[in-house]
C-alpha cells in the first residue's frame, strides 16, 4: 500500500465533510495542536511548527469551503433554483445544460 500526502489529505477531507465525524475531527485537530506530542516537536525552530501550520491551514480551508458551499446552496434555494454562479450561464445568458452527478461508494457484502 502506497502512502502519500494526497491520500492523507483526501482521508482527512472526507472525514471532515461527513456530518457524523465532523466534530470528532475538529476536536481531534484542536487536541493535536494543543498537545505537546507532535510528528515534529515544537522544540525545533520552524520545523516544529510546520505540521501545526499545515493542519490549521487544511482545517480552516475545508471549513471555509463547506461554509461557502452551504451559503451558495442556500441562496440558490431561496432564489427558486436559479444558479447564482456566473460560470453556470452560457454566452446567451441562459443556464447551461448540465447533469448532476452522484458519487456512490459501493461495498460488497458477503453472506
Amino acid at each position: 500500500m502506497k502512502f502519500s500526502l494526497g491520500t492523507l489529505y483526501n482521508w482527512y477531507r472526507k472525514l471532515l465533510r461527513n456530518p457524523q465525524t465532523r466534530w470528532w475531527v475538529i476536536i481531534g485537530t484542536i487536541v493535536y495542536l494543543i498537545s505537546p506530542l507532535d510528528f515534529s516537536p515544537d522544540l525545533f525552530p520552524f520545523a516544529g511548527q510546520i505540521d501545526d501550520f499545515l493542519l490549521i491551514t487544511l482545517l480552516l480551508s475545508e471549513l471555509l469551503q463547506m461554509g461557502l458551499t452551504s451559503t451558495t446552496e442556500r441562496s440558490t434555494a431561496e432564489t427558486g433554483g436559479t444558479p447564482t454562479d456566473p460560470t453556470s450561464f452560457s454566452s446567451q445568458g441562459s443556464p447551461k445544460d448540465t447533469q448532476d452527478t452522484i458519487d456512490v461508494e459501493s461495498v460488497t457484502i458477503e453472506d
